[in-house]
C-alpha cells in the first residue's frame, strides 16, 4: 500500500521524536533534515507529498525555505504546514502569505498536527479541478455566475463580498492572511469603499444571516473556511 510521504525540517529532537512516532502510527513515512539548508536541498532531491517546516531553523529560516519552494516550478505545488511558536505570529503571516498552507503553534498535540496533515493531502487532491458550484448547508456558490444563493433564494453580495467568500470556500480549511484575501477587494464596489478585510467580513456574515458559522476567525492572522458543515 502506497504511503504518502512527509518531509520534517525541525532541529528540536525531542519535538521531531513525537512527530516521527505520530506520522508512523498514522500510516506516513516521515524523513527528518534539522537545518533549513540541507532541509531545501531534501525537498529538491525527495518532492515528497507534504513538507512540515519549523519557522526558526539553524542555517536558513523556514520563511527562506518556503520561499524557495514556492518559487521554484518544480516544488511550489507541494504543500507545507508551517510549525511555530506562537510569539512568531508575525513570521507565520509571512510564511502563509509566501504560499504555506497552514500552520500549527507549539506546543501541540501530535494528533491535531496529522489531522491537518490528512486535511490537506486531502484539499489537495479535491482542488485538482476547481469546481464550478461549491456546496455547504443550505448555501450554494456558482463560481462562474457569481451567484450565492440560500435554498432558492438569492443572497446579494457585493463584487468584494463575493470575491471572499469565493476565495475561502475554495480554500477550505486553509488559513488565508487578511493581505491575501484583500487581493479579492474590487476596486470599482459602489458601497463598500473601507479596504479593511475585517470590515466585509463582518458585512458577509451578516448577509449570511446569524446562524452562518463557516468562516472561522483565526486570531492574529486571518481567517479560515470550516471544513466541515
Amino acid at each position: 500500500m502506497y504511503k504518502p510521504t512527509i518531509l520534517l525540517i525541525e532541529d528540536e529532537e525531542d519535538i521531531a521524536s513525537l512527530i516521527k512516532l505520530q506520522a508512523e502510527m498514522s500510516g506516513y513515512k516521515l524523513h527528518v533534515e534539522v537545518d533549513g539548508l540541507n532541509g531545501l536541498l531534501a525537498v529538491k532531491r525527495e518532492k515528497p507529498d507534504l513538507v512540515i517546516l519549523d519557522l526558526m531553523l539553524p542555517g536558513q529560516s523556514g520563511l527562506d525555505v518556503c520561499r524557495k519552494m514556492k518559487n521554484d516550478d518544480d516544488l511550489k505545488n507541494i504543500p507545507v504546514i508551517m510549525i511555530s511558536a506562537k510569539s512568531e505570529e508575525i513570521d507565520v503571516v509571512l510564511g502563509l502569505e509566501l504560499g504555506a498552507d497552514d500552520y500549527v503553534t507549539k506546543p501541540f498535540s501530535p494528533k491535531v498536527l496529522f489531522s491537518r496533515v490528512r486535511a490537506i493531502l486531502r484539499r489537495a487532491k479535491e482542488q485538482e479541478k476547481t469546481p464550478k458550484i461549491v456546496n455547504f448547508g443550505y448555501f450554494v456558490v456558482e463560481i462562474d455566475r457569481y451567484l450565492v444563493r440560500k435554498g432558492e433564494e438569492p443572497i446579494a453580495l457585493t463584487l468584494s463580498e463575493f470575491g471572499i467568500l469565493k476565495r475561502l470556500v475554495l480554500n477550505r480549511g486553509k488559513v488565508l492572511t487578511r493581505n491575501q484575501l484583500l487581493d479579492d477587494v474590487q476596486n470599482d464596489d459602489a458601497f463598500i469603499v473601507d479596504r479593511n478585510i475585517d470590515v466585509h467580513i463582518a458585512a458577509l456574515r451578516k448577509k449570511l444571516g446569524p446562524n452562518f458559522k463557516w468562516i472561522e476567525t483565526v486570531r492574529g492572522v486571518g481567517y479560515r473556511f470550516k471544513e466541515e458543515d
